[in-house]
């Protein structure tokens, strides 16, 4: 389930920048599965251990201030994914202190990365990777398997997490009993309205604005003939920055892409990345008009970042867009009914409607359920 989860780009996205419900769902999904009958987590019982998974991921990042921008070595959720499934895995299978450290010690030994798979196949793996070795790091723990009680700690002479963030410094947390409040109460996830990098959502946002207005101005669909510049203002990054992607990975993960994409049609959607919407000669065109540039104000952070995308016209007039929080990001997040549109449009692919419907309706009351077998009945 976890390479699905993160195959086309569509997850949940934090900040600091990791995929966080990924790399914990599929690992206490499975986990629940394994438990005999008798001993099936609550429904609350499966929401805490999903919060912890969480927590871990986020609390991690936030130790670091060079998390807080857009990677540029590790992809962030093989970096906390591993330690977050750990950690919801760890909760599901009640392990003791001592335990808890050493499944995530053995994790922070099987995490990590690199950037440079990110628009390829291996991409999606990484998610999986994350989710699958968690859950053996907690399983191994519980068997007497032992790590480092350091990995965590900034001890001199031992090369912890610091090993990926050199600036980590962690911190002691509250404990439940003196008012520890969840990070997700905090802040909101943010979840793509398209299947692509999360950057891409600004300047597809910015380009669709710029769409209306030529639309407005044309015979109601948008020419490369009416065309014959396009700047987009963006942040700076490499491994997004692809001007003529040749894969469907590619294009998730290309400004130029996703702006063009928005230009001709005012919306990316999952129809923008199939082959017959890739190479359309109007759109190759739009492409080859493209040119970056990277203002000082435009950083590579999630939180602070915004996109432009200004388009000169043959007669000389310029249109410009811009964005700087789009629809689904945590300062504007989706509604419930945007939430459970996106839901059924992806469920429906691979499940019958009926058990889609029977899903919304569990996960709505799971809270209250005395044990998560229905909710798993509803996955196979």
């Amino acid at each position: 389930m976890s390479p699905q989860t993160h195959s086309m780009d569509f997850d949940d996205t934090w900040h600091p920048a990791t995929h966080p419900s990924g790399a914990v769902l599929p690992a206490v999904l499975a986990l629940s599965d394994m438990m005999p009958a008798s001993r099936k987590p609550s429904g609350l019982d499966f929401l805490l251990a999903f919060n912890v998974g969480i927590e871990i991921q986020g609390r991690l990042m936030r130790f670091s201030n060079e998390a807080r921008n857009i990677p540029k070595r590790f992809h962030p959720p093989t970096v906390v994914g591993p330690m977050g499934s750990a950690a919801a895995c760890a909760r599901l299978l009640s392990l003791d202190p001592s335990q808890c450290s050493h499944a995530l010690a053995i994790a922070a030994s099987l995490a990590g990365a690199p950037m440079a798979n990110a628009a390829t196949q291996c991409k999606p793996l990484h998610i999986g990777n994350a989710s699958r070795l968690g859950l053996e790091a907690a399983l191994l723990a519980s068997r007497g398997l032992e790590a480092s009680h350091l990995v965590l700690d900034a001890v001199a002479g031992v090369a912890g997490f610091n090993a990926f963030y050199e600036d980590y410094v962690p911190q002691p947390l509250d404990s439940p009993h003196d008012g520890h409040a969840f990070l997700l109460e905090e802040q909101d996830m943010g979840f793509k309205r398209f299947p692509a990098h999360l950057g891409m959502h600004w300047v597809a946002d910015a380009g669709a604005s710029v769409h209306k207005l030529l639309v407005g101005v044309g015979p109601g669909k948008v020419s490369p003939d009416q065309v014959q510049d396009i700047l987009l203002r963006v942040l700076l990054s490499k491994y997004i920055n692809r001007p003529f992607p040749e894969s469907e990975h590619e294009a998730r993960h290309s400004f130029q892409f996703n702006a063009c994409s928005a230009l001709l049609d005012g919306e990316v959607s999952v129809q923008s990345f199939t082959p017959a919407a890739m190479s359309r000669p109007e759109l190759h065109a739009l492409l080859s008009r493209v040119q970056l540039e990277h203002p000082h104000d435009n950083p590579a952070n999630f939180n602070l970042i915004y996109g432009e995308v200004q388009v000169t016209l043959v007669g000389g007039d310029i249109l410009r867009g811009q964005c700087d929080t789009f629809y689904g990001h945590w300062r504007n997040p989706l509604t419930n009914e945007s939430l459970r549109k996106k839901f059924r449009s992806n469920a429906e692919v691979v499940l019958p409607s009926e058990k889609v419907e029977r899903l919304v309706e569990v996960v709505d009351k799971l809270d209250r359920l005395g044990d998560c077998r229905d909710l798993l009945s509803q996955l196979q």
